[in-house]
């Protein structure tokens, strides 16, 4: 099983403020957290190979979530990832988790239902 205070968390979302409040609960849960105002900001700090949790924001601007895990998906990234948003669409969780999400969550959620779907992540 991983070491869960050695578990690597990188975070996408345009919005700073809750970039903040979800590297502080996550750093306080143990993770290595690393944030991203952008999904092309992402991609281009982090290597397809990397491993780890990502928790990725869905609606940005220039690229949303969507676009940036089938890119991972298509360069055989193992990174697992974990879609939030604040503007769900009818069939978007379904799309994720086809996609191959681990979980989808609705802003605001459940900070403790976030970092049970991380730990599950890390364990599979």
């Amino acid at each position: 099983m991983a070491d869960l205070r050695d578990s690597r968390v990188f975070l996408v979302d345009d919005d700073g403020s809750v970039r903040r409040a979800l590297r502080r609960l996550l750093a306080s849960a143990g993770h290595d957290v690393v944030d991203f105002a952008s999904a092309r900001e992402f991609l281009d700090a982090v290597p397809t190979e990397t491993e780890g949790i990502l928790v990725l924001d869905l609606r940005m601007p220039d690229m949303d979530g969507f676009e940036l895990h089938r890119r991972l998906s298509e360069a055989k990234s193992p990174l697992k990832v974990i879609f939030i948003t604040a503007f769900v669409q009818p069939g978007d969780c379904e799309r994720g988790i086809r996609q191959g999400a681990v979980g989808f969550l609705v802003k605001p959620f459940d900070e403790a239902e976030l970092l049970t779907l991380i730990d599950k992540s890390h364990a599979a």
